[in-house]
């Protein structure tokens, strides 16, 4: 199925039914009076998301999306039937944006969370509710008000621990082939990863992660060279990115320059990127002689110098790979740790302000 992560829909909510005038006419019964009954409410239309979807495909097929309208008043202070809801099943995942006016409207992270995305009209009023002692009999009832209209953009981001960035042929698909169950399309030609996959990484009982290999990119890519920079949305939400780099390319382009030039494509699209942990994987070492691979790696490193963790696998031969999901497992382990940590404080520890602490 061909991967979809950006729709633009058109939901209609339902209008409110109008109000009724009506007068009660009945033999034996001299003073009726008014008794024409409300409309009823229009229907709304809601996003809910929903784990068994992962791509918005469906939405290239259908754009519109309508409530039912509110029924009439009628007589004898019968009020009209309320609208059907209309549900719209999403990724989750999805971000949902106005298009009028680009306000991101919410984000649907968790199975069966539900999203408002358009209001129903209110029903009118009817005569029933305008009489009076100066009145007794109204010729007045109001209409129902129309149901929101909206233009929607849906944006769908991958829920990932672990994003991988890197030029094409980095070994982006063959890492995460070595390291889950995930089998992405892997050639020997730029480009063959062209939508982001995801894989699941399992250390045993409770120690699993999710990784996701999003499409290569290029320098330049901010300006549109290659495939751009729109996938790159899927790494917004991951905790941790291990930037995989091709330690010998062929071509013998400069390994820290395919480094720096990545950095300067995460600058242009969201400099917070730059200052999420992201750690070097240093790939493709079966190709270097055995006694010069540590030599090559350091020289690397020296030259950028790096600071945060750095690895040198060979995706392929499977070598040191799992040596790195086992730091990034620790990594995350230690996070929900110090998460713990700062739920448990007391809400009067002199930490939470800054002080420190008397003996």
């Amino acid at each position: 199925m061909k991967f979809v992560d950006e729709a633009q829909i058109k939901v209609l909510a339902g209008d409110g039914g109008n109000g009724c005038i009506s007068f009660r006419r009945e033999k034996f019964i001299p003073f009726g009076g008014p008794d024409g009954g409300d409309g009823g409410s229009g229907g709304s239309v809601w996003l809910v998301a929903d784990e068994g979807l992962n791509t918005l495909v469906d939405f290239r097929h259908q754009r519109s999306y309508k409530a039912q309208r509110g029924e009439n008043g009628m007589g004898s202070q019968m009020y009209g039937k309320g609208g059907e809801d209309t549900t719209i099943r999403v990724p989750v995942g999805t971000m949902v944006t106005n298009v009028d006016t680009d306000e991101v409207i919410g984000d649907l992270t968790a199975h069966g969370q539900r999203m408002l995305v358009a209001q129903g009209g209110k029903g009118g009023l009817g005569n029933i509710h305008f009489k009076s002692s100066v009145n007794r009999a109204p010729r007045k009832a109001t209409p129902g008000t129309p149901g929101d209209a909206r233009e929607l953009k849906l944006e769908l981001r991958l829920l990932a621990d672990v994003g991988l960035l890197g030029f094409p042929n980095a070994g982006k698909s063959t890492f995460i082939r070595a390291v889950s169950a995930a089998t992405p399309r892997v050639a020997d030609y730029p480009f063959t990863t062209l939508h982001p996959n995801l894989g699941v990484v399992s250390l045993g009982t409770d120690s699993s992660f999710v990784i996701a290999d999003i499409p290569g990119l290029i320098e330049g890519a901010a300006e549109g060279a290659g495939l751009g920079i729109q996938f790159l949305r899927h790494v917004a939400r991951t905790s941790l990115l291990l930037h995989i780099v091709d330690i010998a390319p062929i071509d013998g382009s400069d390994v820290a320059g395919q480094v720096r030039a990545i950095e300067q494509e995460l600058q242009k699209f969201n400099p917070e990127l730059l200052e999420r942990p992201r750690w070097l994987v240093l790939n493709k070492a079966d190709v270097l002689p055995e006694d010069e691979r540590q030599a090559v790696a350091q020289g690397v490193i020296d030259e950028l110098g790096w600071t945060q963790p750095w690895f040198l696998v060979s995706a392929i031969a499977r070598e040191n790979t799992m040596a790195v999901c086992q730091q990034v497992q620790r990594f995350f382990e230690a996070q929900r740790e110090a998460t713990a940590e700062r739920t448990d404080m007391p809400a009067d520890d002199v930490r939470l302000r800054g002080e420190q602490p008397r003996d």
